[in-house]
């Protein structure tokens, strides 16, 4: 069980890695963060990323059109670095998910996709991370 704070921490230890912030979904505010918010504080960055997903969510042209099939992952690469966007699967009120924005010189994009998905799984069955 790692709870909220060991859930950021693991996500920090992915190599790359240089914030990430836990939102809420449904209200477009933060729960949790970690890391440096150089550009954008902790609010800031879900208000914004909390934009995106739902622009991404709501999409007629990015529906796959096959019954259960929804996005989980969205991926955006800059020149620098590259943010990487999940919905955090289980029996949440409203869903969470994680912004972390990995830097392009020391981040893998491959290798932090896997590790990831490995520590939202054991989050999401931590009881909701309380």
């Amino acid at each position: 069980m790692i709870g909220i704070d060991g859930c950021l921490e693991r996500i920090m230890d992915i190599p790359g890695a240089r914030s990430v912030t836990l939102v809420d979904g449904a209200s477009g505010l933060a729960i949790a963060a970690a890391g440096r918010h150089d550009v954008l504080d902790q609010h800031e960055d879900a208000a914004a990323a909390t934009d995106v997903v739902r622009a991404v969510l709501t999409s007629p042209a990015l529906a796959t059109g096959t019954p259960g099939d929804d996005i989980t992952e969205i991926i955006v690469c800059g020149t620098r670095g590259y943010h990487l966007l999940n919905v955090i699967d289980g029996d949440f009120e409203a869903r969470l998910f994680v912004h972390i924005l990995f830097d392009g010189g020391t981040g893998n994009l491959a290798m932090a996709r896997y590790h990831l998905r490995s520590i939202l799984a054991e989050f999401a069955e931590d009881d909701h991370g309380r």
